[in-house]
C-alpha cells in the first residue's frame, strides 16, 4: 500500500516553516542593519575666525544744522533748493522786510526826537549854570539875598537831572533802533556753515511764525563726504563694543558692496522700546565718492575680536551628544574650571572673589558689598537653565554687564583700572576667554569623547584646543538612524564670571 500521499503534506509543512524562519532571520538582520546609525562628519580646520555683532542703523551726516528764523513773516525769495551747495554767510532766503523797514524808520524817528530832547536839556543846563554863576557873584557883593542863590542852585540841579533823563531816553531809543535793525537783518536767512542743503521745508509765499520756537526752513549737512551710521546695539552685546573697533556695513542701494568704518562713540543713554533696551553706537562712514545718502538703512557688522590662525570646528560638533550620554563635565573641572551646576558655579564664584580680594586689595567694607553682588549674579545665572541656548547666552551677557557696573561702583579709580584688566582677561570670548566643551570622534567603530577648550566663536564655528585635536581630524556633527532621539535636558547655566 503506497502511503506517500500522507508524507507529502508533512514535507510541505516543514518546507513552509523553513521558509518562514529564513524570512524572519532576514527581517531581523535587515532591521539591525537599518538600526545602525550613520554619522555625519566635519573636519577640524585651521584658519581665521572673526567674532562680530550685527545690527541695523541709519546713515546721517556727522554735522547737520537746522536753519530757522527768529522773525515771523512771509517768505519772499528763495535762493537755494535741495542739494544746493552753500557757503557760510551765503544768502539762502529772504522774508518780506517791509514791516521791519517801517519799524526801523519809526525807531529812527524816535531816536532823533530823543536826541533833540538831549540838546534842549543841554542848553537848559548851560543857561542854568550861567545864572547860578551870576547869582553867586551878586551874593558876594551883597546885591541879592542868599535865598536867590539857593533858587538858582535848585534850577541848575533840575536842569542837570533833566539832561540825564533825556540822555537815558536817547539811549533807550537808540537801543530800540538797533533792535529794529537786527530784526530787519534777520529777514535775510543766511547759511551758518559750509555744506549742502539736504532739506527745504518752505516755499515762496509761505508764512512762518517764530512765536515759541524757530521754525525749520532748511537742513544743511556740513560735509557729506564724512558721514556716520547711528545703529542700535542690544544691551546683551554692547559690552563687547569698544571705540576703534573695525566695522563694515552694506546698504540696499548698492547690493554686494561693503563700506568700511570704525566705532567712534558708544552713547551711554539707554533707549527702551517695548521692553527692549538698546544703546546707540556711532560708526564712521567714508563717503568721498558721494554715493551714500542721508537716511539710508545700513546693515552694520562690528568686528569685536579676530584670530588669524586657529583650529576650529562647526558649532554643531560641540552641540552633538550620542544618545544616552550625559552632558560634558570635564575631568579637571574641580581644578579651577567652571562646571555645570550650582556647586561648580559656587566654586567659580569663590575663586573669582578670592582673586578680586587679592589683586585689588579690597577692604572689609568693599568685600561686604561685593558678596551680595556675586550672590545675586549666581542666582540669576542658575535661573537661565531652562532658556534656549541663544536666549540664555544673550541674557547671560546682560547679567555680566550689569554685575561689572555694580562692582566698578565699589572700587577706587586705581582698582577700576586693574579690574578692567581682569575683566578683559576673563571676559567674553571676544577677549580671549575659554570655556569647556566636548567633541566626538569615531574610535573602534564607536563614538569617543574628547574634552576641549572652546575659545572665540563667530556663531558658525568655534576655536577649540585639546589633546589629539589636530587639523583634519574628523568629528561628528550629527547622525541618522539608530536611536538618534536624545532625551530633553535643561541647558547648563552659561559661563558666569566674564
Amino acid at each position: 500500500m503506497d502511503l506517500g500521499w500522507l508524507r507529502r503534506p508533512r514535507v510541505l509543512a516543514v518546507g513552509l516553516i523553513a521558509v518562514a524562519a529564513a524570512a524572519a532571520a532576514a527581517y531581523w538582520y535587515l532591521r539591525g542593519e537599518a538600526a545602525a546609525p550613520t554619522y555625519r562628519f566635519a573636519k577640524v580646520e585651521r584658519g581665521p575666525l572673526i567674532a562680530s555683532v550685527s545690527a541695523t542703523g541709519t546713515l546721517n551726516p556727522v554735522i547737520s544744522v537746522s536753519v530757522g528764523t527768529q522773525v515771523s513773516g512771509q517768505i519772499k525769495e528763495l535762493f537755494v533748493d535741495f542739494n544746493s551747495p552753500v557757503k557760510k554767510g551765503q544768502l539762502i532766503a529772504r522774508i518780506d522786510p517791509e514791516t521791519f523797514e517801517y519799524r526801523v524808520r519809526q525807531a529812527q524817528a524816535d531816536a532823533d526826537a530823543a536826541r533833540s530832547a538831549v540838546y534842549r536839556a543841554q542848553v537848559n543846563v548851560a543857561n542854568a549854570q550861567r545864572e547860578l554863576a551870576r547869582t553867586k557873584e551878586l551874593v558876594e557883593r551883597n546885591f541879592v539875598s542868599p535865598a536867590e542863590l539857593d533858587a538858582r542852585q535848585a534850577a541848575y540841579d533840575l536842569a542837570a537831572a533833566e539832561l540825564k533823563t533825556a540822555q537815558a531816553t536817547l539811549a533807550q531809543r537808540e537801543a530800540q533802533l538797533a533792535s529794529a535793525k537786527v530784526d530787519l537783518g534777520r529777514t535775510e536767512i543766511r547759511a551758518p556753515v559750509d555744506g549742502v542743503v539736504i532739506k527745504r521745508s518752505v516755499d515762496v509765499g509761505q508764512t512762518v511764525a517764530a512765536s515759541l520756537q524757530a521754525p525749520e526752513l532748511f537742513v544743511i549737512a556740513k560735509d557729506l563726504r564724512d558721514m556716520q551710521v547711528e545703529t542700535s546695539i542690544d544691551e546683551a552685546d554692547v559690552g563687547r563694543i569698544r571705540i576703534g573697533q573695525r566695522a563694515s556695513f552694506t546698504v540696499d542701494a548698492f547690493p554686494g558692496r561693503s563700506f568700511s568704518g570704525e566705532v567712534k562713540q558708544v552713547r551711554k543713554a539707554a533707549q527702551t522700546v517695548q521692553n527692549v533696551v538698546t544703546y546707540t553706537v556711532l560708526v564712521t562712514a567714508n563717503n568721498e565718492v558721494g554715493q551714500l545718502m542721508p537716511g539710508m538703512t545700513a546693515n552694520v557688522r562690528i568686528v569685536t575680536d579676530t584670530r588669524d590662525s586657529v583650529l576650529k570646528v562647526p558649532n554643531a560638533a560641540l552641540r552633538y551628544r550620542p544618545p544616552g550620554e550625559s552632558p560634558a563635565v570635564p575631568a579637571d573641572a574641580g581644578k579651577g574650571e567652571v562646571k555645570s551646576g550650582a556647586p561648580a558655579a559656587a566654586g567659580a564664584g569663590a575663586q573669582f572673589r578670592e582673586r578680586l580680594v587679592a589683586e585689588l586689595k579690597l577692604d572689609a567694607d568693599q568685600q561686604s558689598r561685593l558678596d551680595p553682588i556675586l550672590a545675586d549674579m549666581r542666582a540669576r545665572f542658575m535661573g537661565l537653565r531652562d532658556l534656549p541656548e541663544e536666549a540664555r547666552a544673550k541674557a547671560a551677557s546682560g547679567i555680566r554687564a550689569e554685575a561689572r557696573a555694580k562692582i566698578e561702583d565699589i572700587l577706587t579709580p586705581e582698582q577700576r583700572a586693574r579690574y578692567a584688566e581682569i575683566a578683559a582677561e576673563l571676559g567674553g570670548r571676544s577677549v580671549g576667554q575659554t570655556t569647556r566643551g566636548r567633541i566626538w570622534v569615531i574610535a573602534d567603530g564607536k563614538p569617543k569623547a574628547i574634552d576641549v577648550r572652546v575659545g572665540l566663536t563667530d556663531g558658525t564655528a568655534s576655536e577649540v584646543v585639546g589633546p589629539g585635536v589636530v587639523e583634519g581630524l574628523e568629528v561628528i556633527v550629527g547622525q541618522q538612524g539608530g536611536n538618534s532621539t536624545m532625551p530633553a535636558q535643561k541647558g547648563a547655566p552659561p559661563r558666569m564670571f566674564f
